[in-house]
């Protein structure tokens, strides 16, 4: 990406001046004392069609008298430092030799200086010109500003993009991990994209609790979509006899397939500890160790219960046993979502948290969809 590029903005020596009085012998003065210094002057007679001008033409300098009809010097600074675009025009007051409170009075109001009536034509030169000096420096680090600005967007958007071209390889090895391990199971099919949807299912349905509301927002959901396929992924370091046993595991083949669990989550810790601040990671630690896990505390690996288990974790061990029902097994044929729906209902405060088995029983007719649209292949 091109750095910025720094203009030097020249001081443009034909700045255009706006002279408001409501003597026609004063601007006629200003006219013929500004024009020969190179400055386009403008005229007006009074503060009504000073406004007017101000909103039609872009000016640099407003030379105002203070004592006019229609409106005075006092509304016409007013009006101009209370608009949003006016306000960055300098404005220099146009007073009496012998009013000089009145200007005091304008410069509190916002008037970059002031001049007396008879003007002198040293200093009448000096005053606009140090005005216009200064308006030139407020444009050029307004300009300045908005460049830096412009970069910084640019850079942040470029920066964005990279960061997500980044975590899209890495989902996309997240995911290809998951599949990895899936794959050493022939029969789960089209289990993770369906515990996905599962996920996002409950998670959508829990959020419009009061319960939830401060705990499940979008990040929350989209990173359960994004972690779940990660609950089953200890499962590469269980031995094939075991994980691909036909029949019922032995008690001591039982311990060895509960510590899948251990293995996911410490997997993922070690990803987290080369790659830390990673949500997702985080979330998929919590769903590898704590899927099996009950609300009665009688699951495994640790025997956690209640709240004490992470909600990802609750949310995804309902969608993975409603999963294991409704699909087919070696040992079993799929049961129907009726049954299914029955089975989770009976282990409600037992197997499930009671509100994951509500907000399921909400969205039961969501699961069926998805069960039906992602059909594991024969």
């Amino acid at each position: 990406m091109a750095k910025p590029q720094v203009v030097q903005m020249e001081l443009d020596s034909t700045a255009h001046v706006l002279v408001v009085d409501d003597n026609e012998m004063n601007r006629d003065l200003l006219v013929r004392r500004l024009e020969p210094l190179g400055y386009r002057v403008t005229v007006a007679r009074d503060g009504g069609e000073a406004l007017d001008l101000l909103c039609e033409t872009q000016f640099d300098l407003v030379l105002l008298d203070i004592m006019m009809p229609v409106k005075d010097g006092f509304e016409v600074l007013q009006e101009i430092k209370a608009h949003n675009r006016l306000s960055l025009i300098p404005v220099i007051m146009i007073t009496a030799l012998d009013d000089t409170g009145s200007a005091a009075r304008c410069i509190e109001l916002g008037a970059e200086d002031y001049l007396t009536k008879p003007f002198d034509s040293v200093l009448l030169k000096a005053r606009v010109s140090a005005c216009l000096e200064r308006k030139h420096l407020h444009d050029q680090e307004r300009h300045y500003r908005s460049e830096i600005e412009r970069y910084n967007d640019e850079l942040q958007d470029r920066v964005q993009q990279q960061v997500q071209q980044i975590s899209s390889a890495q989902l996309g090895a997240i995911f290809a991990m998951s599949k990895l391990a899936e794959s050493r199971d022939p029969e789960t099919g089209e289990h993770l994209e369906r515990m996905r949807e599962y996920c996002k299912v409950i998670s959508c349905r829990l959020r419009k609790l009061i319960t939830y509301e401060a705990t499940i927002d979008d990040q929350f959901v989209e990173n359960i979509y994004l972690a779940s396929p990660l609950h089953d992924i200890g499962k590469v370091g269980i031995m094939d006899n075991v994980l691909l046993k036909p029949g019922s595991l032995t008690s001591d083949e039982w311990v060895v397939m509960k510590t899948h669990p251990v293995i996911g989550a410490d997997t993922l810790r070690e990803v987290d500890r080369q790659h830390p601040g990673n949500s997702l990671i985080r979330m998929g630690i919590d769903i590898a160790q704590s899927h099996h896990e009950k609300w009665d505390g009688s699951g495994y690996p640790y025997g956690l219960a209640g709240i004490d288990i992470p909600l990802v974790a609750r949310i995804l061990a309902l969608g993975d046993v409603y999963d294991a029902l409704t699909s087919k097994r070696c040992y079993k044929e799929a049961f129907t979502h009726e049954k299914s729906k029955s089975i989770l209902e009976e282990g409600s405060g037992y197997h499930f948290d009671p509100d994951i088995v509500t907000a399921f029983l909400e969205s039961e007719g969501e699961f069926k969809r998805i069960r039906e649209f992602y059909q594991d292949s024969e």
